[in-house]
């Protein structure tokens, strides 16, 4: 387990630390273990979402309500030259 040396600690906060221990039951040093943990906890990054995601998020809610022809265009071309190897045979 690894340990932190905090210099110049405010004497008041070394109280209030020694207090809140007292208050829920255990040592200085686990107060200050809970503290950091319940501080880390609280700041720790929402989990990493995939790109896509991340784009849709972006510019939901930005009124785009209508197809994308393009969008339509380029997935069919890509079925039809998907469905034309499979038919000529050319398989992996």
């Amino acid at each position: 387990m690894a340990q932190v040396i905090v210099r110049n600690l405010e004497d008041s906060i070394k109280a209030d630390l020694e207090r809140r221990a007292q208050i829920h039951g255990w040592s200085m040093e686990e107060e200050v273990r809970q503290i950091l943990r319940h501080a880390l906890a609280q700041d720790s990054p929402a989990p990493q979402q995939g790109l896509g995601t991340c784009i849709a998020a972006r510019f939901a809610g930005l009124g785009l309500t209508d197809p994308l022809p393009e969008l339509h265009q380029h997935v069919n071309v890509v079925h039809r030259s998907f469905d034309v190897r499979a038919l000529s045979g050319a398989e992996s």
